[in-house]
């Protein structure tokens, strides 16, 4: 048996004569490897983390983060306010048929940007939770189109039908300034958007039951028929989005494969 061996003077490989006879061989104690990084080069993150990213951060969803922060103020505003400047304030910002005659695209945007009901309660945490969870998905400028895309189609919509309605007669004159603001049309279509781009099928239809549920019963007993059919305007709105927004997402999926990992 032949072996090769360097010189220690950095001479060319020689031929070193007769091998060493074979020694016993060392057992080398196995070293169990430390379990695989994930595809993002770090640890996995802690349950919390996966808890906080319910929430709207000021660099991870600013659309909703700054809108809630807007949305807190002017409902604050409304609650104690002085009472003649709030109805001086929702007046102006109605997108009702007189203010839409006036000043279309100011109240379309206005109307936005107050809430009806009480700070905290289940429709503003499903504003929150909602909002945040659909632009984590498709981004702030997109979330803010679909929200805007609901508000404006059913406020225009309804608020068309009552003028046309008072010009038939069939509604009195007062109807014409009724108040029309609130948050409910744009977060019924944003809710309706972030059902079509969830992975887990199951869930998304669970969503598209639950809200078209509680959406039909409002039709059934029809406390507020302008604003219960709104309400289904606005959510067949968001449905209505749901290919654009799956396009973006197999893009943005796509370029995040295509991207070299390193």
């Amino acid at each position: 048996m032949r072996t090769w061996v360097r010189t220690d003077r950095g001479r060319a490989v020689t031929d070193a004569g007769p091998a060493v006879p074979n020694q016993p061989e060392r057992h080398t104690p196995s070293v169990t490897p430390p379990p695989a990084a994930p595809a993002g080069g770090g640890l996995a993150p802690p349950p919390h983390v996966h808890a906080l990213r319910l929430l709207p951060t000021p660099k991870g969803t600013p659309f909703t983060f700054w809108y809630t922060l807007v949305l807190v103020g002017t409902t604050l505003f409304i609650h104690f306010g002085d009472p003649a400047q709030v109805t001086r304030w929702l007046s102006g910002a109605s997108a009702d048929v007189e203010n839409l005659a006036q000043e279309p695209l100011f109240v379309l945007f206005a109307s936005a940007l107050f809430y009806k009901g009480a700070l905290l309660s289940v429709f503003t945490v499903g504003f929150v939770l909602v909002l945040t969870a659909l632009e984590r998905r498709v981004g702030g400028w997109r979330t803010a189109a679909v929200f805007l895309a609901g508000h404006l189609f059913a406020t225009l919509a309804t608020q068309l039908t009552v003028a046309a309605a008072v010009a038939l007669g069939h509604l009195p004159e007062s109807s014409r300034s009724r108040f029309d603001y609130g948050i409910d049309y744009g977060v019924l279509a944003c809710a309706a958007a972030l059902a079509g781009v969830l992975h887990l099928v199951w869930l998304r239809w669970a969503m598209v039951a639950g809200v078209g549920t509680m959406i039909v019963s409002d039709l059934v007993t029809l406390t507020d028929p302008v604003v219960d059919w709104g309400h289904l305007l606005a959510f067949l709105a968001g449905i209505a989005l749901w290919p654009l927004l799956r396009r973006y997402q197999r893009r943005g999926s796509a370029a995040a494969a295509a991207r070299p990992h390193r």
